[in-house]
């Protein structure tokens, strides 16, 4: 079965990216990030931009105790 939907990657105010079905409604607290293709295409451009898994939130409170 091959997947024909088209996505769009998403991320959240964390910083956390995912992917979502182009043609539905985002869930709430996340936005389009601008990539939009097939399912492959979206998890390839999350892996080259999402190189630090940390929430951003993690990552401030680290800097500021460094």
């Amino acid at each position: 079965m091959t997947d024909e939907l088209t996505y769009r990657v998403v991320v959240n105010d964390e910083e956390q990216y995912s992917i979502w079905a182009a043609d539905r409604e985002l869930p709430a607290g996340w936005h389009a990030e601008g990539t939009e293709g097939t399912k492959q295409e979206c998890l390839a451009r999350i892996a080259e931009v999402w190189t630090d898994m940390r929430p951003l939130s993690l990552r401030r409170r680290m800097e500021q105790a460094a």
